[in-house]
């Protein structure tokens, strides 16, 4: 999804449009009207990037410059506000754009960074209109305290702190009023806006993918399936030495409100400013959970952003937000595998190729020879193709970003043409785009292909690693929860 929504959104993103009533932010437009809203967008966008190129063409070098940087900050500004204030599928869009590709101008990811966990929030008096509606009575009588101000606001609701009357310390998540009806229309020009992204990328089967994102985000709308999932989570992770995922305190859970346990730890900003070691401790804690889950547990949660975890030291860190999770079978997972062994543990460059293919990552008819098709795809398993590549730095990440995009040179015009997204594995393209964007932003180091090794149950090697030993030392106690 994260290749595809932000390459299709961007041109969203730059353009959308404020609106306000009375001083106070509208989280929902009408469909017609917000439909409309986004059918001008690329005009406006194309002549506004069109008129700054033409000055800058005309200008000298210090000019060119300044020129660059007004444009830049009217861009950010103007994205930032409208994205805060349509909410839905497009201000997910900006939320992955800020912290995605450092190849962005530096003053449109500092104002896109307010997205990822400090959203303009919904009112008060609207958030406790939606928990009186979903739980029965006002959040000060449901809870023996209530928080009106949120400490956390992201794209599809909002968080309050509260204290349950048996003296639990929760966080509630309370979903905008009428975010289900912006995103449904978000999808609806989805549509068209992949139509666009099939003129760059001609072997792109649209129409399953579009299929696969809408599944998602309406899982994603249903609390009571996030509950699921994060009761799922808690429940493969319990008793885990490091990471931790937040109880679901089911009472207090429906459709539209979620509560849970509130954790301790520290936002992400202050993480980044912690010592290497602490940073490359919490790093491995996330590609553990992340990868780990995948391979042990057959089963992803799609939004790693650097708003949905909480840090304390030593690795140990705590997971929020599971909306977005994706389940994997058996039959999904084989060929992730296969890939994995004919490019990095024993190079096949033809099986390689074929797995690609009957996966569905690759069209038969690729105009490419079958090293040609290695050399684009060695860039995705780097980190593991070296032992001694142990470095997940914002320029992998970076570079990760402009591949898919293909941003980074005329030799992958063959991947252009004929590479697709099978849509089970939408949503594993997060790994790519969001994932390593955060180990990026940690200038995470570590052994990853030994780590990597630990959780490929096929070669199943001893730990490597402190965090590691640990983990075995935890799965070795415990019986494993089986894989669908």
């Amino acid at each position: 999804m994260a290749a595809l929504l932000v390459g299709a959104g961007a041109a969203v993103a730059w353009s959308a449009l404020r609106r306000r009533e009375g001083g106070t932010p509208v989280h929902h437009a009408g469909r017609a009207s917000r439909n409309a809203r986004v059918a001008g967008l690329g005009a406006r966008v194309g002549t506004s990037f069109a008129l700054h190129q033409a000055r800058r063409a005309f200008a000298s070098e210090p000019h060119r410059q300044e020129l660059d940087l007004a444009h830049q900050l009217r861009t950010a500004e103007h994205v930032a506000d409208a994205l805060g204030n349509m909410k839905g599928a497009l201000m997910k869009v900006g939320q992955m754009l800020s912290y995605l590709d450092d190849g962005l101008p530096e003053p449109f990811r500092d104002a896109l960074a307010q997205l990822q966990q400090n959203a303009p929030p919904m009112s008060g008096e609207l958030a406790a209109g939606v928990v009186e509606r979903e739980l029965g009575a006002p959040p000060w009588e449901v809870f023996a305290e209530w928080d009106p101000v949120p400490i956390a606001a992201a794209s599809i609701g909002q968080v309050h702190r509260a204290l349950t009357h048996d003296g639990q310390t929760v966080a509630v998540k309370v979903q905008y009023p009428g975010v289900d009806e912006a995103i449904k229309a978000d999808l609806d020009n989805a549509g068209m806006l992949f139509a666009g992204m099939r003129m760059m990328f001609p072997g792109l089967e649209t129409g399953p993918i579009l299929e696969e994102v809408r599944a998602r985000l309406a899982e994603e709308l249903d609390y009571r399936k996030e509950a699921e999932n994060q009761r799922f989570f808690a429940e493969a992770y319990a008793g885990h030495p490091f990471i931790h995922i937040p109880t679901v305190i089911d009472r207090y859970c429906t459709a539209r409100v979620f509560t849970s346990e509130l954790a301790d730890g520290v936002r992400f900003d202050e993480a980044e400013r912690w010592s290497q070691e602490e940073r490359d401790l919490a790093a491995e804690s996330i590609f553990r959970f992340a990868i780990g889950s995948m391979w042990r547990l057959h089963v992803f949660n799609g939004d790693p952003h650097p708003g949905n975890y909480l840090f304390r030291s030593g690795g140990r860190v705590t997971f929020l937000d599971f909306g977005l999770v994706k389940f994997l079978t058996p039959e999904d997972v084989y060929p992730l595998r296969r890939l994995i062994e004919t490019i990095v543990i024993d190079p096949d460059p033809a099986a390689f190729r074929r797995t690609l293919e009957d996966a569905g990552f690759l069209h038969a008819n690729a105009s490419m020879t079958d090293d040609q098709v290695v050399q684009y795809f060695r860039h995705f398993y780097h980190f593991v193709l070296d032992d001694h590549s142990g470095v997940l730095d914002e320029q992998y990440a970076s570079q990760t970003a402009r591949k898919l995009f293909q941003l980074d040179g005329a030799g992958d015009a063959g991947v252009q043409q004929s590479g697709n997204v099978p849509p089970q594995y939408v949503i594993l393209q997060r790994i790519n785009l969001g994932l390593y964007a955060v180990l990026g932003r940690l200038r995470a180091r570590a052994p990853w292909r030994a780590i990597s090794e630990e959780l490929w149950p096929w070669v199943n090697a001893a730990p490597s690693t402190e965090l590691g030993r640990q983990d075995g030392a935890w799965l070795a106690g415990r019986t494993p929860v089986p894989a669908d």
